[in-house]
């Protein structure tokens, strides 16, 4: 008699595993599936984001070649000190209204 639930418990932690190992494989294999459809989506995604950024290279390289001819005009209004008489000359006009 207990030679038979031995047996049994046996037979019945087998069929356990053998059902866990076939969730595990199918589980795996969709993971696998999921996996493989994100990475093609992070490469598409990564060839729009490098096409942006070359884009937005262009455009900044753009901007310094037209600004080149303004470079000491905009030295000298990013100077502390005449941010602070533009920022003087705002205060007076908006008290004035």
């Amino acid at each position: 008699m207990i030679t038979t639930i031995g047996v049994w418990l046996l037979v019945v932690s087998v069929a356990a595993i053998v059902v866990e190992g076939v969730v595990a494989a199918v589980w795996g294999v969709s993971l696998a599936k999921r996996s493989v459809a994100l990475s093609e989506r992070v490469q598409s995604e990564r060839a729009l984001i490098e096409a942006d950024l070359e884009r937005l290279r262009a455009a900044i390289e753009e901007t310094k070649r037209l600004w080149r001819p303004y470079r000491r005009v905009l030295k000298w209004v990013r100077h502390p000190l005449a941010i602070a008489l533009l920022q003087s000359y705002a205060r007076r006009r908006a008290g004035a209204r």
